[in-house]
This record gives C-alpha cells, structure tokens and sequence, in this order.
C-alpha cells in the first residue's frame, strides 16, 4: 500500500481505530497521535468544535441536543464529513475514534471519503474477551467520605469495609453488561464490513499498555 508524506517528513495515514468500552482504545489512540502525527479525531471533539464554530451541522446538532434529544445520522454524518474536509486531513491523515457506531454509519463514511477522495489505509481493532471488560469496569469503587476512587481488584483500599463505598450506578456489573452487549452487537457487522475490505488489524488488548502499543506500531510501520 503507498502511503505519503508531509512536509514535514511525516507518514500520511487515514486510520479508524475500533474497541468495547474499556479496552484502551483511547490510550491507544493518543499514544498513535503522539508517535505518528496524524489527527485525532473523536466524536465528541467534532461535536464541540462544530457547535462553538456555528457549522451548519454544529447549528444542527446544537438545536437537538438544547431539546435533548438524540442527534440524528445524517446531521452526525454531516459533521464529519465538516471534520474531514478540512485542511489539516490532507497534511496529517486521521485517526477516527468513536465514529462509526453502526453499520449504517459505516456506510456513510464509505460515502463520504469517496466523495472526498480520501482512501481509509487500517482499521486497528483492540480485542480484549468481555469478562475481562467486565470485571475492569465493574470493579469500581469510591469512598463515601473522601470521594477517593478504587478498584476492588485492581487498586483496592488498604482497610476495605464495604459500608463505607459505593458504586456509582453506571459502574455495576448489570449496567456494565448491558452496555457491552450493546457495543458488540453494533460493532460486529462493522467490524465484518471493514474486514471484507481487507482493512482490519486485530491487536490484543489483554496485556500491559506499552506492549498493545508495540503491537500497534508493527502493523502502522507495516503499512507504509
């Protein structure tokens, strides 16, 4: 695959980077933007961005979320494309995270890059079993007089006594499944899509920080 660079000697690279809540995948995604110079860029970003910009899709998106409500496809479709028109992308390439969320969206963005001209080059996909995101997310805990945040296997309190902790409502095992579920459910079929392409890079999620990192690194150089 050829790739490009920038004036600056930088790799130019259009990259999604894909992974269920708490599988590092925004560590992840800053260590790439760190190491490798492209854009991040983060659904919430470009929400904020274009709504402190007045874009016509951040005018959109604004009207919906005043009343709130659930900001429709095609206005979160539109805002993205805003994100990928500009400037910046031609220099740096991208990394998109958190986008897209379904497989309806992944068609739309099949749309729009070929609009733009932009060929998507990787979709890095952390893979992490989720019994292991279960227990990393269900495990928090925090201190009723301080406020202090543990983690009942991971960083736990020294003297532990249960009646002084609770946990916060998103943060118990049931909620944590179901949010799981959810994410897989719509993550599969993207996952699929961009497979057939023959984009996807599996990265195992399950080990130390720096080490995904590496793994990550190999398929990114790889791909020049």
């Amino acid at each position: 695959m050829l790739l490009f660079k920038n004036k600056k000697g930088d790799w130019i690279m259009n990259l999604l980077i894909m992974g269920l809540p708490g599988a590092g995948k925004g560590t992840q995604a800053a260590k790439i933007v760190e190491e490798f110079h492209v854009a991040h860029i983060s659904t919430g970003d470009m929400f904020r961005a274009a709504m402190a910009n007045q874009t016509e899709m951040g005018v959109l998106a604004k009207s919906y979320i005043d009343k709130g409500e659930l900001v429709p496809d095609e206005v979160t479709n539109g805002i993205v494309k805003e994100r990928l028109s500009q400037d910046d992308i031609k220099e740096t390439g991208f990394l998109l995270d958190g986008y897209p969320r379904t497989i309806e969206q992944a068609h739309a963005l099949d749309k729009t890059l070929a609009e733009l001209g932009i060929k998507l080059e990787g979709v890095i996909n952390i893979e992490v079993d989720p019994s292991c995101l279960l227990e990393r997310l269900s495990g928090r805990i925090i201190h009723r007089e301080t406020g202090e945040t543990f983690h009942k296997v991971f960083n736990p309190p020294v003297d532990y006594k249960e009646e002084d902790y609770y946990q916060r409502e998103d943060d118990k095992p049931e909620t944590v499944k179901r949010r799981l579920d959810v994410n897989i459910a719509q993550g599969e079929p993207i996952i699929a899509h961009y497979r057939a392409k023959g984009l996807v890079h599996d990265i195992e999620g399950n080990q130390d920080i720096n080490d995904v990192f590496k793994d990550i690194e190999k398929v990114l150089i790889n791909l020049k």
